[in-house]
């Protein structure tokens, strides 16, 4: 079980104009802006559910996820999951964790995939049996047999993160964050990524959060849906109740795709 209470975090960025003579001033004397990139987050997530999180560029999303998985600290609040508070006991929640970040590799990039995977191995003391059995299905399913004897950065970025998600299962963990996982994806790949994904959802109960900007995988895999805007939550529910709350502003087609409802949404509340 996922829960937050209340999560609080805000960064302190320093700014200043550009030329020399900024450069030199900024030595002495420095402008900082206080960002709140998350304020008041509260949401829960039970065993085994699927739930989009979903907001546009710079809402909160990665900040929320990186607090989930014990990477960034909150200024304030409360999240447990599993009964683990994440940046206290890092160690042992990470074994209970997968994450895919679609901007970020946990692969090493001038060595073949596959001594990676074998690293991660070691990293989370994965069973032999059970390291051979996950790595013959998820190299199967991905179709990287073909691949994992090459240097990741020798790898097309598709191929990259078939492999990325595939790195991140091999460990079985009980709770996916997926930070626009199907980023750079074919249409073939994210079906099968999707299909998966459900059925890792069916079979092993893992609860997965998926952070996307693409509707079609939010609609396709999601059973709720959590909307993120300026740092707060502004919508906890059905996608049926949001697609119908979208549908409701005036002007708009209720023939129109999804993300045309969406956007709408967020023009209404101004995020």
């Amino acid at each position: 079980m996922i829960e937050l209470e209340h999560i609080e975090k805000t960064y302190k960025v320093a700014r200043r104009s550009g030329g020399f003579a900024e450069a030199v001033k900024a030595l002495f004397s420095r402008e900082y802006e206080y960002i709140h990139a998350l304020n008041d987050v509260s949401f829960r997530v039970d065993d085994g559910e699927i739930v989009g999180y979903i907001g546009p560029n710079g809402a909160g999303k990665s900040s929320t996820i990186k607090v989930m998985s014990g990477i960034l600290t909150p200024d304030s609040g409360i999240c447990r999951i599993n009964g683990i508070v994440p940046w206290e006991n890092r160690k042992r929640h990470a074994k209970q964790i997968g994450v895919v970040f679609g901007q970020r590799s946990q692969l090493w990039w001038d060595v073949p995939v596959i001594d990676s995977f074998e690293l991660i191995r070691d990293i989370y003391e994965i069973e032999p049996e059970q390291y051979k059995a996950n790595l013959d299905e998820l190299t199967e399913l991905f179709d990287i047999a073909g691949i994992i004897r090459t240097p990741a950065r020798q790898l097309s970025l598709g191929q990259r993160m078939r492999c990325e998600i595939a790195a991140s299962l091999l460990h079985s963990p009980r709770v996916l964050f997926l930070d626009e996982p199907t980023i750079g994806l074919d249409a073939v790949s994210k079906l099968a990524v999707r299909g998966f994904m459900k059925k890792l959802n069916r079979e092993r109960k893992t609860t997965i959060i998926l952070t996307t900007h693409d509707m079609q995988d939010i609609e396709a895999m999601a059973e709720r849906v959590i909307l993120i805007g300026k740092g707060r939550i502004l919508y906890n529910g059905s996608f049926d109740k949001l697609k119908s709350q979208c549908a409701g502003y005036d002007g708009v087609d209720p023939n129109a795709s999804t993300e045309e409802l969406v956007a709408k949404l967020y023009g209404e509340l101004d995020i």
